[in-house]
């Protein structure tokens, strides 16, 4: 049987526990449908004075945390609710929103802005105070979202990059427990709480695999983490970089008639189809990602878009998994922006992520984050013209040196685009920055055809010749690079010849299309006509 896997770190409090492991990075934060207890998105966002409520609640919050806590306990929390009380982030998060800025990622990109300070400082104890600031930050987003931050069970061994003070004091402790953290400081509030209440922390671990419910020991004495066999260390920060964009599986993969191999994967809307999502037969060929990100309050949460990305990469395992960004605007407004200028003006996909580069910023971290977990690739939606991809991927470099300052883990994944708009479909060989395409049928269907939204179903077989002719002729202009088509003709058996002949090999679909599919293209020669004997 192989030995348990002894991980050195630096004590920050002394002592010794056993307990269940609890990843604070990978949060079971339920869906805004599933929380009782969440006010409506409507009402979970608004102008300066649901700023004002949230941090009234923060600190009521903080306060009730404070009733009966020793003296050094209540110095931290008193810390806290000065700076909320401070008026010149008050004052700063409202020039934000003056500047036509949604008050969720105001108040995201103000703390955002001190936190950067704090971790730049040259002293330690300056530094530690940074997870104070993200603790404020995080509370009141969460009061904003009416989602208050979740307790972790009793006794477990908390691990994670750092742990927030008021996490600390909401949790009970006479249960047992300890704390592993990859970063932190023992100049820290965490580490002297730990000490004071005789609970075994270390500190400076780097990352390592664990699932939730592994058993782990935390040394604070020796200064150690005792894991099960079969976790590892996760080896240091990777300098971002651009992997090959190339998406084919290795083995296993579905051939026509005629011996052509295909890929088959599939697209997933909602976080709850992951968990049917078995990797011995498929990956990720499209993730919606504004299924599971439905409210400005989600969009502005780092952090929880990062559990979101993680959990499918890693049941994928080693299946390639494409995540597209917001797609949002037109037809498919997100709670809590309808009313501003750039919706009202029609912008939509990737026009609005840059128009509204707030938004794009946290969801290109997060997804930065989550691509040290799998196989990601990231895909760009409603893709008009070259400068949208150079101006995205501008930002991820942004965004990818920001995380290396703060020593976060991240990798740079290959950037595609959607091809679903005619002018580009026209012009793919001028897409030089694109590491891959992939068709989006339901949106050039209805561009191609003129179509309204709501008339696209009657309009489809009417245009599926010209959308056939369109694309056969994109695929010739993509220079060898990878291309799929994940929209609804890639489900439909009967379009199946003409994609085929078109030069496509790679197919992404809805789950319960896959088997209707297989067996289509195993009666199909590359080229789309019938197998003999078919």
């Amino acid at each position: 049987m192989a030995e348990p896997l002894r991980l050195k770190a630096k004590s920050a409090s002394p002592g010794i526990a056993s307990g269940p492991a609890f990843l604070a990075e990978e949060p079971k934060a339920p869906s805004a449908a599933e929380r009782p207890d969440a006010a409506p998105a409507s009402q979970a966002v608004g102008g300066y004075g649901a700023l004002e409520k949230a941090i009234d609640i923060s600190i009521g919050e903080l306060e009730h945390l404070a009733d009966g806590a020793d003296a050094e306990s209540r110095d931290i929390i008193d810390f806290q609710i000065e700076v909320l009380r401070d008026p010149s982030i008050a004052e700063a998060t409202g020039a934000r929103m003056e500047a036509d800025e949604n008050v969720v990622f105001a108040w995201v990109a103000t703390l955002d802005a001190y936190i950067g300070e704090l971790e730049a400082a040259d002293e330690e104890q300056m530094r530690a105070r940074a997870v104070d600031i993200l603790d404020i930050k995080n509370r009141v987003l969460g009061a904003l979202a009416g989602t208050p931050i979740a307790d972790f069970p009793p006794g477990s061994v908390f691990i994670g990059k750092d742990m927030e003070p008021s996490r600390f004091l909401a949790h009970d402790w006479s249960k047992g427990g300890g704390i592993a953290l990859f970063a932190g400081s023992t100049a820290g509030h965490v580490a002297l709480l730990a000490r004071a209440k005789s609970v075994p922390m270390v500190i400076g671990t780097g990352r390592f695999s664990a699932a939730d419910g592994d058993p782990v020991s935390v040394d604070g004495n020796a200064g150690a983490v005792i894991l099960q066999a079969g976790s590892m260390l996760i080896p240091p920060l990777v300098p971002a970089q651009e992997p090959a964009g190339d998406t084919q599986t290795t083995g296993g993969e579905l051939r026509t008639a005629d011996g052509v191999p295909i890929l088959l994967s599939i697209n997933i809307n909602d976080p709850a189809e992951i968990d049917a999502l078995d990797p011995a037969t498929a990956g990720v060929g499209l993730m919606r990602s504004e299924f599971s990100i439905t409210s400005v309050a989600d969009a502005a949460n780092e952090e929880r878009q990062l559990a979101i990305y993680r959990r499918v990469l890693e049941q994928a395992g080693d299946r390639p998994v494409t995540i597209r960004m917001l797609d949002i605007g037109g037809d498919k407004p997100l709670a809590g922006l309808e009313d501003l200028p750039a919706l009202a003006s029609g912008l939509r996909g990737i026009r609005l992520l840059l128009a509204r580069p707030e938004i794009a910023r946290v969801q290109a971290r997060a997804l930065l984050r989550a691509a040290v977990f799998g196989r990601l690739s990231v895909m760009l939606p409603t893709v008009t013209f070259p400068d949208e991809i150079d101006r995205m991927r501008e930002l991820f470099r942004e965004e990818a040196e920001k995380l290396g300052r703060r020593a976060l883990l991240h990798r740079m994944p290959p950037i595609g685009m959607m091809v679903e708009v005619p002018a580009a479909a026209l012009m793919l060989d001028t897409f030089g920055a694109a590491a891959f395409f992939s068709f989006g049928t339901n949106d050039l269907t209805q561009y191609l055809a003129a179509s309204a939204r709501d008339d696209i179903d009657a309009d489809a077989g009417k245009a599926a010749p010209a959308v056939l002719r369109l694309i056969a002729q994109a695929v010739k202009l993509t220079a060898g690079k990878p291309v799929s088509i994940c929209g609804d003709m890639a489900g439909d058996p009967s379009y199946l010849p003409g994609l085929l002949a078109a030069g496509l090999r790679h197919f992404s679909v809805a789950p319960a299309r896959r088997p209707a599919i297989r067996s289509a293209i195993i009666g199909l020669n590359a080229d789309g006509t019938r197998a003999a004997g078919e």
